[in-house]
């Protein structure tokens, strides 16, 4: 999960694609960076960090140009390296920049069949991947102007080779901008306009509607899946489906969890969808609850506070914020180590005793995914004196791991994987809990939008859209990972080293 954000504008856009990545910080706080074209030269300022730290006023200033993207990193693949920040660039043909969203499933097959090409990749990432299998579809145009025909059938040849999730803005210098989605529509992409006051027509893309309505676009509509979208450097639009058999699943994981609740993906409201979510599973509640006593529903902030509000009207019971949280902690799930999510889960979250003190308490969360924070967070309510705990999780059990881009790729770290609920329940330490059915959920989202073909809920059902993963894949991704947390060691052992010398 990365956000990514590119704007083709009559004026200068920095401050704007700034802006953008900050409302959609949320969705990747290791690095950010932003690309923009000024008389045919890249300005680039990337680095690890959050992207008010990441910019100085002398970086923005360097900033020039009309038309440029942006990008904040979530690491799925590669490393957290500063090297591996976006955008990514080569050289040829043109020049080209690019930002992607979402997690490429071969990207091992394409980099061995580029190196073959005679094309270097310089990181792990599976985002350099994507922009060199990018780069080599235009090397095959012959002309020396791109037409947005051309553009079109390199994305198109890209669909067939590329698998998994992907959403792209990339930069061509003396063309223009070109978005791209995957033909499953995994990772989410929305259009937008805005006029300036002196009438120009100015285009955005970004992962979210919130990335557009923020800083004064329109949106015009979800890119949709497969389609390409190109805006050559003087503002005209092109777009064509690109894709054979193009297919809306769109990640439902966005909705429960990942994406901003003042966004709209794919027609649908996130904040309606959790409003749904939580009147369907008090219903559930009641019905097989009944004889559950419950004195309280106290969200666990933020995702969850809307649900948790309609539980408590679902089932006539007063609704309490029994947390403080402190927003200066990042969110502790997309933090890149086991560690620094486990030490960030008491400093982040503080307990209001009063609301707890002697009462049958009902937390409620978005989802229970690898149990840790679960876990902190019921210990902590138990010292500020509940009687009992019981908990809701908004979403069904995540036994199954990702692949499209979000951060559990094994499944010996989900809590879910081959336990039943009551053993979850034991491991988290609740008196009860209780989760939301698939059906329920994909109904809560359809509701609003009934002409989306399905959604992608692997990490529910293990059924993987892209047909392509095995045991094979999930092996390998396990070899990289233990490769990384090696990598990771040996450093940790390097620096200690290091300090014990100095200190001699």
């Amino acid at each position: 999960m990365c956000g990514i954000v590119g704007i083709v504008g009559a004026t200068p856009v920095n401050q704007s694609i700034y802006d953008a990545l900050t409302v959609l910080q949320h969705r990747g706080q290791d690095a950010a960076g932003i690309v923009t074209i000024s008389n045919d030269n890249y300005k680039q300022r990337k680095a690890n960090g959050m992207v008010k730290d990441v910019f100085d006023s002398k970086h923005m200033q360097r900033l020039k140009g009309n038309i440029g993207i942006g990008h904040v990193r979530y690491p799925t693949a590669g490393s957290s390296s500063a090297a591996e920040a976006q955008p990514f660039y080569v050289n040829s043909p043109w020049g080209i920049s690019l930002a992607h969203n979402g997690n490429l499933t071969n990207a091992q097959n394409l980099r061995d069949s580029l190196v073959k090409s005679r094309r270097h990749i310089n990181t792990t990432s599976d985002s350099e991947v994507l922009l060199n299998v990018f780069a080599a579809e235009l090397d095959k145009v012959e002309s020396d102007k791109l037409s947005p025909e051309d553009v079109f059938t390199a994305v198109g040849e890209l669909h067939k080779s590329v698998k998994g999730a992907y959403a792209v803005v990339s930069l061509i210098i003396g063309h223009g901008m070109v978005a791209f989605r995957d033909p499953y529509g995994i990772r989410p992409l929305v259009l937008g306009s805005r006029k300036t006051e002196e009438g120009n027509l100015e285009y955005i893309v970004a992962s979210e509607s919130v990335g557009l309505d923020t800083i004064g676009f329109e949106v015009i509509r979800d890119v949709e899946p497969g389609e390409a979208v190109y805006i050559t450097e003087d503002r005209q639009l092109f777009t064509q489906q690109c894709a054979e058999n193009p297919r809306l699943t769109p990640c439902i994981f966005e909705y429960v969890y990942l994406a901003r609740p003042d966004s709209t993906l794919s027609g649908i409201s996130v904040y309606e969808a959790r409003l749904e979510m939580g009147r369907k599973l008090g219903a559930k509640i009641k019905r097989e609850w009944a004889d559950v006593k419950i004195d309280v529903v106290i969200p666990i902030p933020e995702t969850s506070n809307d649900i948790a509000q309609e539980i408590s009207l679902e089932m006539g019971l007063p609704y309490r914020q029994g947390f403080v949280k402190n927003r200066y902690i990042g969110r502790t799930f997309i933090m890149p180590g086991q560690t620094q999510r486990r030490n960030a889960v008491r400093r982040k979250l503080n307990p209001i005793t009063s609301e707890f003190k002697d009462k049958a308490v009902l937390l409620v969360d978005d989802s229970i995914v690898r149990g840790t924070t679960s876990e902190q967070i019921v210990e902590m309510v138990r010292d500020a004196g509940a009687k009992k705990v019981y908990f809701a999780s908004a979403a069904p059990q995540v036994c199954h791991p990702n692949v499209y881009g979000i951060d559990m790729p094994t499944a010996s770290e989900l809590i879910a994987y081959n336990r039943t609920v009551e053993q979850i329940s034991d491991c988290i330490g609740t008196d009860a809990l209780i989760y939301q059915d698939l059906e329920d959920l994909k109904d809560a989202l359809r509701k609003q939008n009934p002409n989306t073909d399905d959604f992608e809920c692997s990490v529910f059902d293990g059924l993987y859209v892209t047909g392509d993963i095995d045991k094979n894949y999930f092996d390998y991704v396990e070899s990289l990972r233990n490769e990384d947390a090696k990598i990771i060691q040996e450093q940790k052992e390097e620096i200690a080293s290091l300090e014990m010398y100095n200190e001699s």
